[in-house]
């Protein structure tokens, strides 16, 4: 019987492949299982940049190397299971809980904005992939009774540190910038910093809690 979610390799330019995935857990599960291999397999060292995303996992070759010769298949079937969430590194971001949408997102939800912050700070979050921009991460978890969907028509400008969700995710603005999810409050951290290493606060796999400051 054929593994509904093995993965599918897809040639991605001279450099790299993009493998497809059927979603977040696998994404995760081979992604941990490529950077585990970089330290002791050849065949993983030449990779020298992997990029999860929602459903897919690219993954890039150093100059010279031949990306269609990655063991993607032998990557997946030894794969472990995933961390522990506890052995992850964990991020803890003080939020003002005074966004535009607060409100809105109560009168959605049938919640009062009181119980709307409760269970937003009672989540555990986790870092599945980032995008969008710069230090831009998408963070799981998020208690399914807040899923609301994107607002119709996005806003111009969206202050830096704004916390946000949308559909299943939880996410903090790094920068300034035009965005259409719904906006819960602010917190004063930075999420991106180019003197940084790694210069993205908010990592793949980094736990996250979020607490009303």
């Amino acid at each position: 019987m054929t593994d509904a979610r093995a993965p599918r390799v897809v040639p991605y330019g001279d450099d790299a492949v993009l493998v497809e995935l059927a979603g977040l857990a696998e994404v995760r599960a081979l992604d941990d299982a490529v950077r585990a291999a970089r330290a002791w397999d050849p065949d993983a060292a030449v990779v020298v940049d992997q990029v999860p995303a929602a459903r897919t996992l690219l993954l890039r070759v150093r100059e010279g190397a031949d990306p269609r010769g990655l063991p993607v298949e032998r990557w997946w079937a030894g794969r472990s299971a995933p961390a522990a969430e506890a052995e992850r590194p964990e991020v803890v971001l003080a939020v003002d809980y005074d966004g535009p949408d607060l409100a809105e997102v109560a009168r959605l939800t049938r919640l009062t904005a009181d119980e709307v912050v409760a269970r937003h700070t009672g989540a555990r979050y986790t870092v599945a992939f980032g995008g969008f921009m710069a230090g831009f991460a998408y963070l799981v978890g998020l208690d399914p009774a807040l899923r609301v969907p994107r607002l119709d028509s996005p806003r111009e400008r969206v202050p830096a540190g704004s916390v946000a969700i949308a559909d299943e995710f939880s996410a903090v603005y790094p920068a300034a910038t035009p965005g259409g999810w719904r906006l819960l409050g602010r917190c004063e951290e930075t999420l991106f910093d180019v003197d940084r290493d790694p210069p993205a606060l908010l990592q793949p796999g980094t736990r996250v809690r979020f607490t009303s400051s």
